[in-house]
């Protein structure tokens, strides 16, 4: 079903302004939720070049310090914005 960018721009207008705050949040899940999906796409679009190339795949080890990097930069970037 395509969206209805104004009638939904009407609900949220119509919404308390306490409430605006969790659709913010609710927009920024979603479009974290599209970004992390959209990553995930373009490692597994390149996952075969790599497995040609000969490339050794990932250990436990490297894969959880990539997360624990990734980690480390959102709490980071989201203190700053915190603070803006």
């Amino acid at each position: 079903m395509p969206a209805d960018t104004h009638a939904l721009s009407q609900k949220i207008a119509a919404l308390p302004a306490e409430r605006l705050g969790e659709v913010e949040d609710f927009v920024d899940f979603l479009a974290a939720k599209a970004r992390r999906l959209a990553a995930m796409d373009r490692l597994l679009a390149i996952a075969p070049a790599l497995e040609a190339a000969g490339a050794p795949p990932a250990t436990d080890d490297e894969v959880q310090a990539e997360i624990d990097a990734m980690r480390a930069a959102r709490r980071t970037r989201d203190s700053r914005a915190d603070r803006s």
